[in-house]
């Protein structure tokens, strides 16, 4: 369903609510760069789009089954308009098309099958529209429409599970999305389902004619995997009274088993975290707030800040360049440089005269080591050599007993001007609230890690059995989301990071709007990590006040090394089947669409094409 397409990538965009210059390209000529649009209405032949008796968009792509026909006559008008004459030159025009796995099943005497009609008519644009694909093989929360998913959800053993063993009930801005487990169990009726699904696809994959093979330059897989939170549309950025996902009794299990890896013996947990349990099946997962709750031992304790780390965050907006360093002082000491250039695009839709979203700044500070007591943070800028104060927040560490702590006034760096006497300089600190306090549970810490590698084991788990089915290891590319590059967002809620370092076996796929389409932190991370070989699967500046933004985002993709980008959205479906749009029509890219420099991306796509 192309629906479930445009919900799959509407993730990334909605959540997100220094740009690079053009560099010329020295050395050996890079590979093309293939730019692989999402397509929405794939399936939308021409017959049904013109005929006038089709109420919805459902019944319309069910004639094109029956006809046999799909939509390659009308991507293939589209994809000559962005690329006159084909695919050539150093960037090439394709498309990416998504199949959402769980959707691909119906019900027969013999029970949930295939619907072998419905892949043979996806892969038939494949065969016949020439040009350069991404495959995206979806099987994440957006995988939730169909009659099989109905029936998964029934069953909690299918889902990831909140503390009070209730799954998570969602909605992402009018699109249901179901909170699929991540355990990699086979036996478990989802997984069963999903890498079945995915055994049949490489098989259909194996059996296109070579060409068709050859023009598939990258395959994604899974989509957005990560963990679960209440208010999924809107609660990315909370850090008060967090709910977190999976304590559902296969994850708590797989915890402990979890630790006993790690540490070998009960002794030595106890020892690592300063806790008392006499065996692992007395090992708890961290969840109760020790603000409001009563905990029968303090391994319990879990919120936003109980992995010994506090963010402080907020934007920056320098417009001349005057301040050369932004640090984190702690008690009147400096203790880290604070990281700039991260995307706020709630920032730049806000502010008129803020023209890049790359304003955001971040520390996740390690207060674990701090003794309990009263503490001062301050976020000092320096300009020629001179220190400026952009923000200022008291913390305080409080012992496990919660006994009280020293009244004394912390030391700090006083008579500091404000950063706003720069000109043009304006500056907010979002995190943390004053007077912020702050509880480390070392339990806490192994709690949130073994929920990141709960996520990067669900991936490693799919793209090994991907491997076994037959799919290309060098085509195969993840499809994440990265939390870390928004200042103000709670990672813990995600738990995705550990996912996209470089070691992981697959070749990374990473979503970028707003800034981080041209970002110098996106460039210095990919660096870092020694990725080189990247694709993008879902692209969008979603920017407007400065025109040649798109064409540096573009030409930033090229210079860093990504194999394919994939601009997010053209749609071939009809006007009158669209509504609304469910809030994304603003993301659609042509020549009229004026929402979020839509019509602006869209030109530049066609200049960036004749390169």
């Amino acid at each position: 369903m192309q629906l479930a397409t445009t919900a799959a990538c509407l993730a990334s965009v909605l959540l997100l609510t220094n740009s690079l210059p053009a560099v010329a390209q020295t050395g050996p000529v890079r590979s093309p760069l293939v730019v692989a649009p999402v397509i929405e209405g794939l399936q939308m032949c021409d017959e049904a789009a013109q005929d006038l008796r089709f109420a919805n968009v459902y019944e319309a792509e069910g004639q094109c089954r029956r006809l046999k026909v799909s939509g390659t006559a009308a991507l293939n008008r589209l994809l000559d308009t962005l690329e006159p004459g084909g695919p050539k030159g150093q960037v090439q025009i394709g498309f990416t098309a998504t199949l959402q796995l769980l959707g691909l099943y119906k019900q027969s005497g013999k029970g949930w099958e295939i619907d072998d009609a419905q892949l043979d008519n996806f892969f038939r644009v494949i065969s016949q529209v020439k040009r350069p694909v991404v495959l995206y093989l979806a099987a994440d929360h957006f995988d939730s429409f169909g009659p099989l998913t109905r029936e998964l959800q029934k069953d909690p053993q299918n889902l990831l599970q909140l503390r009070d063993g209730k799954p998570l009930t969602l909605n992402y801005f009018g699109y249901h999305v179901i909170p699929y487990t991540l355990q990699t169990d086979p036996h478990l009726p989802v997984n069963r389902y999903r890498y079945a699904a995915l055994k049949h696809v490489a098989k259909k994959i194996s059996a296109l004619p070579k060409e068709a093979q050859s023009r598939i330059v990258a395959i994604t897989f899974m989509g957005e995997l990560h963990q679960m939170f209440p208010d999924f549309e809107n609660g990315m950025g909370s850090f008060k009274d967090i709910q977190v996902t999976d304590y559902s009794p296969a994850s708590v299990t797989g915890f402990q088993r979890w630790l006993e890896k790690q540490f070998s013996t009960i002794e030595k947990l106890n020892s690592a975290t300063g806790l008392s349990f006499k065996s692992w099946a007395e090992v708890t997962a961290p969840a109760k707030d020790i603000r409001k709750e009563k905990l029968a031992h303090f391994g319990e304790h879990y919120d936003a800040f109980a992995d010994g780390k506090l963010p402080f965050s907020g934007w920056l907006w320098d417009p001349q360049n005057q301040i050369q360093k932004l640090d984190l002082y702690v008690d009147g000491r400096m203790v880290a440089p604070i990281e700039r250039g991260l995307n706020r695009l709630d920032v730049y839709r806000a502010v008129a005269d803020i023209t890049d979203p790359n304003v955001g700044f971040r520390l996740d500070y390690d207060f674990s080591q701090l003794p309990p007591g009263r503490h001062l943070a301050q976020a000092v800028a320096e300009a020629q050599g001179k220190n400026y104060l952009l923000g200022e927040a008291p913390f305080t560490v409080v012992p496990r007993n919660q006994s009280s702590t020293a009244a004394e006034p912390a030391a700090s760096l006083r008579s500091l001007p404000k950063v706003s006497k720069l000109p043009g300089v304006k500056a907010w600190m979002d995190l943390p609230s004053s007077g912020q306090d702050v509880y480390f549970n070392p339990l806490a810490k192994l709690w949130n890690q073994y929920r990141e590698w709960q996520v990067q084991q669900m991936l490693e788990e799919f793209h090994t059995r991907a491997i076994q089915a037959g799919l290309p290891a060098a085509k195969l590319f993840s499809h994440q989301i990265m939390p870390q590059v928004n200042s103000s967002w709670n990672h813990n809620l995600f738990a995705a990071n550990a996912s996209l370092k470089a070691q992981m076996p697959w070749k990374q796929g990473i979503n970028m709007y707003g800034g981080t389409t041209h970002s110098a932190w996106m460039r210095d991370y990919l660096t870092r990590e020694r990725i080189t070989d990247y694709g993008v699967p879902e692209f969008h500046p979603q920017q407007w006040k400065t025109e040649s933004v798109h064409m540096t985002a573009l030409q930033a993709q090229y210079d860093q090394g990504a194999r394919f980008i994939s601009p997010y959205y053209f749609s071939l479906v009809p006007q009158r089947f669209k509504g609304n749009g469910f809030g994304i029509n603003r993301l659609e890219l042509g020549p009229n669409n004026q929402q979020d420099g839509s019509h602006q991306f869209y030109k530049a796509l066609i200049k960036f094409a004749k390169k």
